[in-house]
């Protein structure tokens, strides 16, 4: 008799363990959200990465090419810090200091050395000590510890920094940087930001978008003139956006959708300061559009609007920033070609704007022009 009872408690025990594992597994919350053109990503605070949108050249990492309109996780990929979505392809930085990216991969995009695209993550075999990812556009950035900057991929207006216009299909070193403690990558530019708080920048300068007052494209980084306090950078598309320490956001470079917020359509080639914002803590470009995210939590938006990116229940585009709908609790967001995403403080990805591949995550394919929540796996 006793036996049986003992028996049963191990095994009620056990049952119950069970479910608890259950939980704590499933408690895992989202800790980062990133944007590619056409594809979303989330980073669990499990480690895990978990993707969804367009998927035909791998950039979901889960092993086939097929659209995804709900969050599948990304294929043998554990203890990651962080993510990085871009146009065709993704990256992800683990704890370890090493970087694993996959998706598109004709310009070289993922740095292993081919032009092979890849629907599973591969291991950059030559990068150690990195300590941030970047990228938008077709081309990778990563910073490593020693504060030096390393790129790879598509180079055709200078967005590597390596004084060329030639495609690398790996690592090369960005000249004239040195101390740097951030990085973003654009459609065809970068930036990166310095200890002592100057910017740099380089790339396809066609709209100003480098900042330095011309029209030239920068094969190497060029210091960026009448800036200081600056505490965050972003690239969209074609236009930069910083944010300074005391709350204010300057954006320069395209800006025929109104995506630099200053009222008008004139593009700038160097820094201008945001009409009537301030309490911003986070900003986000995407390929027209910009957000910011407030201290209070709230999100703001401007530029190109047409299949809803702005978020503010309408289709029309927007040279002022204009309140997000429906949204509260923010902690950090994204912006992709032409959709957005936001993470809430309880751990929830709400998305909207283009959804033709399923980039919202909400089960469907039809355009938001307000917040929907991304279905959670």
């Amino acid at each position: 008799m006793h036996a049986r009872l003992n028996m049963l408690y191990v095994l009620v025990i056990s049952f119950i363990l069970y479910l608890l594992s259950g939980m704590i597994v499933s408690a895992s919350t989202v800790e980062q959200i990133s944007c590619g053109g056409f594809h979303s990503l989330a980073l669990k605070s499990d480690g895990t990465v978990w993707a969804w949108g367009l998927n035909i050249h791998g950039q979901l990492g889960d092993g086939t090419n097929t659209d995804r309109k709900t969050p599948v996780q990304v294929k043998d990929l554990r203890n990651v810090a962080a993510i990085a979505g871009g146009v065709w392809h993704s990256m992800a930085l683990k704890t370890d200091g090493t970087v694993w990216t996959w998706g598109g991969n004709w310009a070289g995009q993922l740095g292993d050395g081919t032009t092979k695209s890849r629907n599973t993550p591969v291991h950059m075999n030559d990068l150690c000590g990195i300590t941030a990812i970047a990228t938008k556009g077709q081309h990778s950035i990563v910073l490593k510890s020693d504060g030096t900057v390393w790129t790879w991929g598509r180079n055709s207006y200078g967005q590597l920094g390596d004084g060329t216009m030639t495609d690398r299909h790996t690592p090369v070193q960005t000249r004239a940087l040195a101390n740097i403690v951030s990085i973003a990558g654009g459609g065809y530019h970068s930036l990166a930001r310095k200890a002592d708080g100057t910017i740099w920048a380089w790339g396809l300068n066609k709209y100003g978008q480098v900042g330095d007052g011309s029209t030239t494209d920068r094969a190497i980084p060029v210091p960026l003139s009448g800036l200081d306090g600056v505490i965050g950078i972003n690239c969209g598309g074609d236009h930069s956006i910083v944010l300074k320490n005391n709350g204010v956001v300057l954006t320069w470079g395209f800006n025929q959708y109104g995506q630099l917020g200053d009222s008008s359509i004139a593009g700038r080639s160097t820094p201008y300061p945001v009409d009537g914002l301030k309490d911003v803590i986070a900003i986000a470009g995407g390929g027209d559009h910009t957000l910011v995210l407030k201290s209070e939590g709230t999100v703001w938006a401007w530029g190109g609007n047409n299949p809803g990116q702005l978020g503010d229940e309408t289709a029309a585009a927007r040279g002022v920033p204009a309140l997000v709908k429906k949204l509260e609790h923010v902690t950090s967001l994204s912006c992709g070609g032409q959709h957005s995403l936001a993470l809430k403080s309880d751990g929830t990805i709400w998305a909207w704007g283009l959804n033709k591949n399923g980039q919202l995550g909400d089960g469907s394919t039809s355009n938001r022009n307000a917040p929907v929540q991304v279905i959670s796996h």
